[in-house]
């Protein structure tokens, strides 16, 4: 008779088991952020004498410092307390949007340890030309990583569009169709550092990395593990994070509410579709409706946030149209996935005292729970922490967090 049971895998050898419990230990020093040897043992299940020996092996590698004394409150002789360490490996991430470029190194206690921002327009110019500016931008924040004693464990590319295995499947606001991101991107980098060993290159869609930035850095460490992030830029991007994991779908194209349809009889969008979301609520919907030019970028959204202060008529009434058609197309979101708060990122948090308001009466009037009521503070302005060019960064620190050994063989080798 055919089985239908999944194979179990091969048993894990000793040398498995130490790689495991080393990411263990790691990782519980990472979290707690400053603790002991024994304190690592009684967050872990380890006995001391194993925590003991781990510890001496990621000190060997310069993943964790250990000085000064603290203690427990407890009799006994305190204990030496230990953190991850400030130097050595570190996560690159870099943001290539519509109008910017950023650029950010995270250390492993996800420090922000250096940031380069650039304002460009990107539309219209050739893909290749996009990377080897962003590779650049790279290549002189790794450069300043490294006179701090950091050292880039790898990038991760982080864009607006749908992406999947290295490629930009598409990006209608770039006017990007497959573009082998990963492979140009790994290549300008390497051209630019032929002295240094080259570095991995990952890629994802930037409301995914801005949305993970959210859960380490922002709400997650409040306790915040379920919930819907929207990015409102040129385009208007979401991801949605559940009990911690992020919902990737079964292509990994989960999340495009920016191209969720309002009125299908409405404006044409670039990704083919008429009457989107992003064609009433993204930036230049925004600019354009409050008389603001449409390709100010983010020194309009700054201008209409100032005459929303001011009062002035026309500010208000775009804010207060955006927020009704993003309350509308979220309240369907939350019915179907009841998440526990939706952020709201980049252009949406600095208008956030005006969008909100119309925001809320849809949640209101809409979800079904009634959960959603007005001043429950389940709609929430992004943490400041929580970019896409950082959750970037964080992607490769949890790599180095997840199998600390891979990092170091590679580094020796």
């Amino acid at each position: 008779m055919k089985s239908h049971l999944t194979p179990l895998e091969p048993k894990a050898d000793k040398a498995t088991v130490r790689r495991h419990n080393l990411s263990l230990v790691l990782r519980a020093v990472h979290d707690v952020g400053e603790t002991t040897r024994a304190g690592v043992a009684t967050h872990v299940g380890l006995t001391r004498g194993a925590v003991s020996s781990l510890v001496e092996q990621l000190l060997e590698y310069g993943f964790v410092t250990e000085g000064g004394k603290t203690s427990s409150g407890q009799a006994g002789r305190p204990g030496t307390v230990l953190k991850v360490a400030r130097s050595g490996p570190a996560g690159l991430g870099v943001e290539i949007n519509i109008d910017y470029i950023a650029v950010c190194v995270v250390d492993l206690a996800g420090t922000d340890r250096v940031r380069v921002v650039e304002h460009v327009d990107n539309r219209g110019v050739p893909p290749s030309e996009v990377l080897a500016h962003a590779a650049g931008l790279a290549a002189r924040a790794a450069g300043s990583a490294a006179e701090q004693d950091l050292a880039p464990a790898g990038v991760h590319v982080a864009l607006p569009g749908l992406v999947t295995g290295g490629t930009v499947r598409q990006a209608p606001n770039l006017g990007w169709q497959r573009v082998a991101v990963e492979g140009l991107f790994a290549q300008a980098l390497s051209a630019l550092r032929p002295d240094r060993r080259a570095l991995p290159v990952s890629s994802d869609n930037e409301a995914n990395t801005a949305a993970l930035a959210e859960l380490w850095y922002g709400a997650g460490t409040e306790g915040v593990r379920s919930f819907l992030y929207l990015t409102g830029e040129v385009g208007v991007g979401g991801a949605l994070v559940l009990k911690g994991e992020l919902l990737r779908g079964a292509h990994g194209f989960a999340g495009e509410i920016g191209h969720v349809v309002v009125d299908p009889g409405g404006p044409p969008c670039r990704c083919g579709a008429r009457g989107c979301l992003e064609q009433y609520a993204g930036q230049a919907a925004l600019l354009r409706a409050a008389g603001i030019g449409a390709d100010a970028g983010v020194p309009g959204v700054a201008e209409l946030g100032r005459r929303a202060r001011r009062g002035d008529p026309a500010a208000l009434a775009a804010v207060e149209e955006a927020g009704r058609r993003l309350g509308v197309v979220v309240s369907g979101a939350v019915n179907l996935f009841d998440p526990g708060a939706v952020m709201l990122g980049g252009a949406y948090r600095e208008l956030m005292e005006w969008l909100a308001p119309a925001v809320e009466r849809e949640l209101a009037l809409r979800v079904v729970s009634g959960l959603w009521t007005g001043g429950g503070k389940r709609l929430r302005a992004a943490s400041p922490l929580g970019d896409a060019a950082r959750g970037a960064a964080g992607v490769i620190v949890r790599e180095v967090l997840e199998d600390p050994v891979a990092y170091a063989e590679r580094e020796r080798n």
